[in-house]
């Protein structure tokens, strides 16, 4: 390998809070790829009222990994069912299509019904202060029974980011926590997927929604993603194969001082689109408006992984593929004694709710790619974004490229 000497250290460290100063960024839509069903007026989670995100970004340093040192490229991400102007839990349920990975906090879920607190999502060795952090803030905030259990969801960006230098504090955490609000959610390289690669390109946070008609009810669904899984081969765009473009090996991954690649050597560096086994994981959080209840959450969080199917995404065996889905129909359903009237969505009702997911979530993996950027990282790891101008040829080439949206 050439040397790689390390660059002059800097450091990012934001709490992006959904709706504050979010940049304008591309997304899939205006790259003109074609998606089913119609999308919320932000197209993102937060078109299901109440909902607030919130992101911790740390980016520093650069060169050699020297562990407890960096580099370090990661973050914390907080979905917050109700915001964090009430305590009422919502009615929720989680599914593992797969399931080396971590979700804390299911058991519960799966045993009452319901999801107190916020979602966080992080990396696979920040999990233990990630949750510790959500407990302490609970407690500030006054909130706090005898015992809490939140819910903190992992993926490994260990190929980016000095994973064992244990770099995500309680306060990043707390930042990302405080910052959550309504609005336009900040995509691609933030929060919890800031070291994240998806299908063979640069991976992290996206989002996206569906309404559905008012004769269907006018419930919204939406859906946001961690996403780090999947091979390039694999991958599917509009349901074409990536493959199908005759240079679809290139850009690879490499490592800085690396000759760049060429269509003799797609491959430059140990890690690359060509490898055989599926790697990484994908971390989805689905709401909904819709009065639904546990069990009905369950069938609806299923539907997710066949968003993944479509864009040939396989639940590897390495993979951990981990969904949690919740409802805010139903507020003070979780009341302490007495009896609680709750109103249910009829089972025959449902179908327009589970494609609604399925597309919710086909378009938030692709938002989280597109909005991505090239990245750096440990021992000058290089980690393509998804080329624009390559999507829009795929497209092109077989008759799919939508106008500009």
């Amino acid at each position: 390998m050439n040397n790689r000497t390390a660059a002059a250290c800097f450091l990012i460290l934001a709490s992006l809070g959904a709706a504050g100063p979010v940049a304008a960024q591309v997304r899939a839509r205006g790259l003109g790829v074609p998606f089913d069903g119609t999308p919320g007026p932000l197209n993102a989670i937060t078109d299901v009222a109440g909902v607030e995100v919130g992101h911790t970004t740390i980016i520093r340093g650069s060169g050699p990994l020297v562990v407890g040192q960096g580099p370090v490229r990661t973050g914390v991400t907080a979905v917050l069912p109700r915001g964090k102007a009430t305590e009422d839990d919502v009615m929720a349920a989680w599914f593992t299509l797969n399931g080396n990975g971590e979700m804390t906090g299911t058991t519960w879920v799966e045993e009452s019904g319901f999801l107190a607190g916020p979602i966080m999502i992080t990396n696979t060795h920040s999990v233990g202060i990630v949750r510790d952090a959500v407990i302490a803030w609970v407690v500030r905030q006054g909130k706090a029974f005898d015992w809490s259990l939140p819910v903190v969801a992992e993926t490994w960006d260990g190929s980016l980011n000095d994973i064992n230098g244990f770099h995500v504090t309680q306060a990043h955490a707390l930042a990302a926590l405080d910052s959550a609000r309504g609005g336009p959610v900040a995509e691609g390289s933030v929060g919890g997927g800031t070291g994240m690669i998806c299908n063979g390109f640069k991976g992290g946070i996206g989002t996206a929604s569906r309404r559905l008609e008012a004769d269907a009810g006018g419930y919204t669904v939406g859906v946001l993603v961690q996403c780090n899984y999947g091979r390039r081969p694999q991958l599917r765009i509009a349901g074409i194969p990536w493959t199908s473009l005759p240079d679809w090996r290139e850009p690879a991954v490499c490592y800085a001082g690396d000759p760049p690649p060429n269509a003799g050597a797609p491959r430059c560096g140990t890690t690359g689109p060509t490898r055989e086994e599926e790697l990484g994981s994908i971390i989805i959080v689905v709401a909904t408006d819709a009065p639904l209840l546990p069990h009905q959450l369950k069938r609806l969080v299923k539907r997710a992984a066949l968003g993944i199917g479509r864009m040939g995404g396989i639940g590897g065996n390495s993979s951990g593929d981990i969904f949690v889905a919740f409802s805010t129909a139903n507020p003070g359903a979780d009341r302490p004694s007495g009896v609680t009237g709750v109103q249910m969505l009829s089972n025959a009702a449902l179908d327009g709710l589970f494609a609604a997911t399925i597309q919710a979530t086909e378009e938030s993996i692709m938002n989280a790619m597109v909005a991505s950027r090239d990245m750096e990282g440990v021992n000058g790891l290089r980690v393509p974004a998804l080329p624009h101008d390559r999507v829009r040829a795929l497209l092109a080439r077989h008759g799919r490229l939508q106008s500009e949206r």
